[in-house]
């Protein structure tokens, strides 16, 4: 009898579904595997991997391609501007940040340590532009670098007396200076507008003739064209070349089988593109171009 009474109550038990604290046994949903297997179901839903593809945001520009080192070389070469504000000179140039002016105590300690190159108001013109890893240095006016004049230094003596050199004739030396663009990492690629607009706190060229343009304008129209498409022709000179190729990666001088004496200029590197420009004297007599 207490047997029975003892089987009855577990089954009453193992039915009931209302008893507090007590779930009913269900049967497990299929795919979770066999109870005591390692498989767990996942608490969270699984993030989704990124797309390996995507670029990260803040992901920087390109760096300068040869094409627009070529175009900022012809374009802004050689250009006549205003100057905005005081410019130092010194050999060893001025460092500023593109679009920005420099700080009004370290330009005043430039100024007083290497002299006043251009005042604002000024016209100058950039004479040479040098790419760097992370900078493009324009010189302005020759650059920094005071030029050696032999006559400055040279003094005659004659027994004990020595006579001092003779003064400097002609105009006097316009002082140059040298800017170098900091940008802080490489230089991106842009065009000579972007370059101008970099400059714009130290040079204005909005209101200069642009001796490059204003050159081309009086070549004969084959060069003008050739010049425009960034070719070299037959007939150029040295001059019309740097116009329309910008300066060679390599130059190579050897003397031909008639005994001519020639230079070539080679613009890019096998098996790339290659431009071979050959001069006699100042003028292109050859060109030959392997894709």
């Amino acid at each position: 009898m207490d047997a029975r009474l003892t089987l009855a109550l577990v089954a009453a038990l193992a039915l009931s579904a209302d008893i507090s604290g007590l779930a009913p046994f269900r049967t497990a949903p299929t795919g979770l595997g066999s109870v005591g297997s390692s498989a767990r179901a996942p608490v969270y839903p699984a993030v989704p991997e990124p797309a390996a593809d995507v670029q990260a945001p803040g992901h920087p520009s390109k760096t300068l391609q040869p094409e627009s080192r070529l175009l900022l070389v012809r374009y802004v070469d050689g250009e006549f501007a205003k100057a905005m504000q005081s410019i130092p000179g010194g050999k060893k140039g001025f460092k500023v940040a593109p679009g920005k002016t420099a700080e009004k105590q370290t330009l005043s300690d430039a100024l007083r340590l290497y002299g006043v190159a251009a005042v604002p108001g000024d016209t100058v013109q950039i004479t040479g532009v040098e790419f760097r890893a992370h900078e493009i240095v324009l010189r302005i006016n020759g650059g920094g670098k005071k030029h050696f004049h032999w006559r400055e230094h040279v003094q005659v003596g004659v027994g004990n007396v020595e006579t001092p050199p003779p003064a400097s004739v002609g105009p006097p030396q316009i002082t140059g200076a040298t800017l170098i663009l900091d940008y802080g990492r490489e230089v991106p690629d842009m065009s000579p507008d972007d370059l101008k607009r970099d400059l714009s706190m130290w040079l204005d060229f909005s209101k200069q003739p642009s001796a490059t343009v204003n050159w081309v304008d009086t070549l004969p129209p084959q060069f003008q064209d050739a010049i425009k498409d960034h070719r070299a022709i037959v007939g150029m000179d040295q001059d019309m070349v740097v116009a329309a190729l910008g300066r060679p990666d390599k130059k190579v001088r050897e003397r031909d089988p008639e005994g001519v004496d020639t230079e070539d200029w080679i613009y890019g590197t096998p098996p790339s593109k290659t431009t071979f420009v050959t001069f006699a004297g100042d003028n292109v007599i050859r060109v030959k171009v392997f894709d």
